[in-house]
C-alpha cells in the first residue's frame, strides 16, 4: 500500500471516531424546591449558636486536652546531652559522601551501625 492510502484510510477513521462520539450532558432538572419546617427566626438562632461554639472541624477539636509527659529526667540533665550531642565530631556524617559509602575508622564510630547492603558486612553505616 502506499502512504497515502494508509493515511487516508487513518484520516476517515479518526473522523467517523470523532462523529460517533457524542456528548453526554445530564439533563437539568431545574431549580430544587426546598420547604423548610422552621422560621427565618429560627434558623437565625440557629446560625448564632453555631457562629459563637467551638469549630467542630478543627484539627484535634474532639481530643480534648493532653496530659503532659512526665519525665525521669530533669530539665539540666537534657540540656547537658542536647549539648553534647550537638557538638559531637561526627554528627552530620552523610555515608555517601565516603568511598564505597564506609565511614572510616578515625572518626570513632566504627561498628555503630551495620550496613543492610549486599557484599558489605563489615562497613559502618550513618541513617
Amino acid at each position: 500500500m502506499k502512504f497515502s492510502r494508509i493515511a487516508s484510510a487513518a484520516s476517515f477513521s479518526v473522523l467517523a471516531a470523532l462523529v460517533g462520539a457524542q456528548a453526554h450532558a445530564e439533563e437539568y432538572q431545574g431549580v430544587l424546591q426546598t420547604h423548610s419546617t422552621l422560621s427565618r427566626s429560627d434558623v437565625r438562632a440557629q446560625a448564632v449558636a453555631a457562629a459563637h461554639s467551638a469549630d467542630p472541624y478543627a484539627d484535634g477539636a474532639s481530643s480534648g486536652v493532653v496530659a503532659a509527659l512526665a519525665s525521669t529526667l530533669d530539665r539540666s540533665a537534657v540540656q547537658a546531652e542536647a549539648r553534647a550531642l550537638a557538638h559531637a565530631p561526627a554528627q552530620n556524617l552523610y555515608v555517601e559522601a565516603f568511598v564505597n559509602s564506609r565511614v572510616p575508622a578515625q572518626y570513632g564510630i566504627h561498628g555503630a551501625l551495620p550496613t543492610r547492603q549486599a557484599g558489605i558486612a563489615d562497613g559502618v553505616t550513618l541513617r
